[in-house]
């Protein structure tokens, strides 16, 4: 064998070289190598490694991890202080709002009420039923009687007006309201109207029968003088679906409306009892409301809806007239002045939102099961 062929056979051990040693790729890379050169140039030392024994590169290369590592936290710590600036800011919109619409509800409710111009000419004091009548609804018994004394009380109301628009409701908030109409209309001070727009039935009505004289259009539906109660039976279904029904009462009768049960022959005629006696309370206050006008007819009572044009043949209204005609008679022109209290806007919102989920989950919002209601 030549030398030369000898010396290319020989090992790295044989020719006196040292093997590479394997390097890490996150501490020994090119990429920190050039960033210790870096920093070693910017702190005036020498930029290249070569000759710098193993120690001082070590060293070089914690310090370059090291000033890695501040970047990240500074990074982190700048990305922390701009969250915290924008949930301040979000918290401070927050509370603006909430500002705001307080600020918005103790004006409407306080000072907007009693800055309010009331009119010096004679007008009508406009009192506003509209809707279903219920103690959670824009339409109850507080919020209307409020309206029909602050209207009877002021000396440039030359009448106080009901104005109706409803298909009834909740008896014991129709009930109250008709008691504090009768209770006006015993002082005689000022006569009481009520004008019935589209509906003036069965709840709203008996507000109605209070009023001195109700007035109607031809087309206006009016009456339903009756009682309503409305259910489901699931016991069926339960049963189809494998579901089982627990309830536990103290008292036989406690969950007599259960619609998983079947209605019992005894419970049924139990509650038809209370509706009839409901039923009959109606009757005998629209009686004493409406007095000899009402048509000496059963079909009355019957729960029917009538026509306005009907309604008058049956006595059950006065008049076929509109809320200027009346205004015309009685003031000699279209003026009058609604006073219902204005309904605070977050309340407004709060029953919007609440009626909208009872619709959802389709519950009755109505605390009583019995309703003045037109089917």
């Amino acid at each position: 064998m030549s030398d030369e062929q000898r010396r290319d056979g020989e090992s790295p051990e044989m020719k006196g070289e040292q093997p590479e040693e394997v390097k890490d790729r996150w501490t020994q890379g090119p990429d920190v190598s050039q960033h210790v050169n870096d920093s070693a140039v910017s702190a005036g030392g020498v930029g290249n490694s070569v000759g710098d024994d193993a120690e001082t590169l070590r060293e070089r290369q914690r310090l370059a991890q090291l000033e890695m590592m501040d970047r990240w936290i500074g990074g982190v710590l700048t990305e922390q202080r701009r969250t915290r600036r924008w949930k301040l800011f979000f918290r401070l919109m927050l509370l603006t709002i909430v500002l705001v619409s307080l600020t918005t509800t103790v004006y409407q409710v306080w000072w907007a009420e009693s800055v309010a111009t009331v009119p010096t000419q004679p007008h009508l004091g406009l009192v506003e039923v509209h809707g279903v009548i219920a103690s959670d609804a824009p339409a109850n018994a507080e919020r209307i009687i409020r309206g029909l004394n602050r209207a009877w009380s002021s000396d440039n109301a030359a009448a106080v007006v009901l104005h109706i628009d409803s298909p009834g409701g909740s008896p014991v908030q129709s009930q109250r309201i008709y008691a504090e109409i009768m209770r006006l209309r015993e002082q005689g001070n000022k006569p009481i109207y009520a004008v019935i727009e589209d509906i003036g039935a069965s709840g709203a009505y008996y507000i109605a029968s209070a009023a001195d004289e109700i007035m109607a259009s031809p087309a206006s539906l009016v009456g339903s003088i009756g009682v309503i109660y409305a259910g489901f039976g699931f016991q069926e279904a339960i049963n189809k679906l494998g579901v089982e029904r627990r309830v536990v009462t103290a008292g036989e009768n406690k969950a007599f409306l259960d619609p998983f049960q079947p209605l019992d022959e005894n419970v049924e005629e139990f509650w038809q009892s209370v509706l009839n006696q409901t039923h009959t309370q109606f009757i005998n206050d629209v009686r004493a409301g409406r007095g000899d006008r009402l048509a000496d007819s059963p079909e009355v009572f019957s729960g029917l809806v009538w026509s306005g044009e009907q309604a008058l043949a049956l006595g059950l209204v006065d008049e076929l007239a509109s809320l200027e005609q009346l205004a015309r008679a009685e003031v000699g022109g279209a003026r009058w002045e609604d006073y219902t209290p204005r309904l605070d806007p977050f309340e407004r919102l709060t029953r919007r939102f609440t009626q909208a989920a009872a619709e959802v989950l389709g519950v009755s919002s109505s605390s009583s099961p019995l309703r003045f209601e037109s089917p």
